[in-house]
């Protein structure tokens, strides 16, 4: 069934969508909870604003850009646009999602979010090929809920290009969109935030985030799921990265006119260097980090600090953990274009608690458990790699995870690494089968490896002190260490 082109009553025309986000001003980071007022304008996704990254990249893969609208009077419009490429060049179909968020409260689980609640008035979709739509009919003769929806489609000869098709409707019994493995659980978990964007010779540029919940890694799982953590950011039309050569695309497109970006080459994996986290990461199970990695492409070793934290402005630190290893020669990924694949093995390992709670709990499990005979203390350095890492962490010893990399470059060209995104259960990617195929946030670039054959290093470096603070997320609120261990059912190495 084809939809009605006339808006459906999603809200105010885009023009005057756009003047009321000027008259109405973002709260980023005043509070833990979220106003109405907050989400009021336009936002779309920029996992990077140079033109290769725009393109998000969702675990199967799924490669897609969002475009979303928030209305004042709680109403909202979303596009989801799909793409058969992981450059977002070739469209493939295009969702129209419209419905209502009343939020809620500030989350107790995730600290700094707000909790909400959406009703789906309308979806449709458009096919942008033939291909397409076989595809998603495909899909959906996998079983018989699916097949009940087919008669939603058009046939294979009567598609027509352009034409909006009903998948879900609250006029019409009936919904497709358990079927196709859709759902828009990321509008329950909200997060503001804001910063300023420096750059040489410019004034600082006010740049507004808003973070949704996190996708499942598990297809089977996402109708299910309520999310703990966050997806890349959508960005504010009106407050976004400078330069930003996708975002005019993507602020113009609708269901009927995708964006196309713009066309550049993948770039070669050169991972010799110290990469660090650009801000404090959530992950979901309440885990809040920054990372820093020292690659060294010669010997193919690696070494890498997690700091772990107990809220999400990364100033109340719990444990870090150094891990060393080494990691194989790369392949190209052929399920995500440009990316490589390697396998890495850790096999040694260090802990330090930094807080009385972590010290306590290490301190009473076993000692062959992590770390040997000894007392643990704040603040102090211990191998576990005798214990075959340290259980009441998660970690094991020794270790092999199979990962995906890729490399871009942000309009500065500052290098940016992405790893494979961690499952959503907290297990580990230690079989080919289970190697990631989307990413996490990015890791930049401080200092690239020399060229020519370095010295074998005979002793590790200090431990760096936590790096606290890094990102101007909301004022902090203890949380319970109890539930971050409990959420590491594995370390989460990379």
């Amino acid at each position: 069934m084809a939809l009605p082109e006339d808006g459906g009553g999603a809200g105010p025309a885009p023009e005057q969508m756009k003047e009321e986000g000027t008259q109405q001003p973002f709260l980023f980071g005043n509070t833990l909870r979220v106003a109405m007022w907050d989400l009021v304008g336009f936002h779309f996704s920029v996992q990077n604003p140079s033109p290769p990254s725009s393109c998000e990249v969702r675990p199967g893969p799924e490669f897609l850009i969002r475009f979303y609208t928030f209305y004042s009077n709680r109403l909202f419009r979303a596009y989801q646009f799909y793409y058969r490429d992981p450059s977002c060049q070739e469209p493939a179909h295009s969702l129209l999602i419209k419905g209502k968020v009343h939020l809620r409260q500030a989350s107790w689980i995730t600290q700094g979010a707000t909790e909400a609640d959406y009703h789906l008035h309308k979806v449709g979709i458009v096919f942008h090929s033939h291909h397409a739509l076989l595809h998603i009919a495909r899909h959906l003769n996998q079983t018989q809920a699916g097949q009940d929806c087919t008669g939603r489609l058009p046939l294979d000869r009567a598609w027509l290009p352009g034409t909006l098709y009903e998948l879900l409707s609250s006029q019409v019994p009936g919904d497709c969109m358990a079927a196709l493995g859709f759902s828009m659980h990321e509008l329950s978990l909200l997060h503001l935030q804001h910063h300023m964007q420096q750059q040489p010779g410019v004034a600082p540029h006010l740049v507004k985030e808003l973070f949704l919940g996190d996708i499942h890694t598990d297809w089977t799982e996402r109708q299910h799921y309520r999310p703990t953590g966050y997806q890349c950011p959508l960005q504010s039309v009106l407050h976004h990265t400078w330069p930003c050569l996708a975002c005019s695309l993507i602020a113009c497109s609708d269901e009927h006119h995708p964006p196309v970006l713009p066309s550049r080459p993948a770039l070669p994996l050169h991972l010799g260097g110290h990469w660090v986290s650009m801000g404090c990461e959530a992950r979901p199970a309440v885990l809040f980090l920054t990372r820093l990695f020292t690659f060294d492409d010669h010997k193919h070793s690696w070494e890498g600090h997690y700091h772990h934290f107990s809220d999400p402005a990364c100033r109340h630190p719990t444990f870090t953990v150094f891990a060393a290893g080494h990691y194989s020669r790369g392949t190209p990924s052929p399920r995500v274009h440009g990316s490589t694949e390697l396998m890495f093995e850790v096999i040694r390992a260090h802990v330090t608690p930094m807080d009385q709670v972590t010290t306590a709990i290490l301190n009473f499990s076993k000692p062959s458990s992590c770390g040997g005979p000894g007392v643990w203390s704040v603040g102090t350095e211990r191998d576990v790699t005798a214990t075959n890492g340290c259980h009441p962490l998660g970690i094991k010893l020794p270790h092999i995870e199979y990962e995906l990399f890729k490399m871009e470059q942000d309009p500065s060209g500052q290098s940016l690494l992405f790893i494979g995104q961690r499952p959503t259960d907290g297990s580990s990617p230690d079989t080919p089968e289970k190697r990631p195929t989307s990413f996490q946030a990015p890791l930049v670039l401080c200092k690239r490896q020399a060229q020519g054959t370095p010295r074998p290093s005979q002793h590790r470096p200090p431990m760096q002190n936590p790096p606290i603070g890094w990102a101007p997320y909301l004022p902090a609120i203890p949380l319970p260490i109890l539930l971050l261990v409990q959420g590491l059912a594995s370390f989460e190495w990379l």
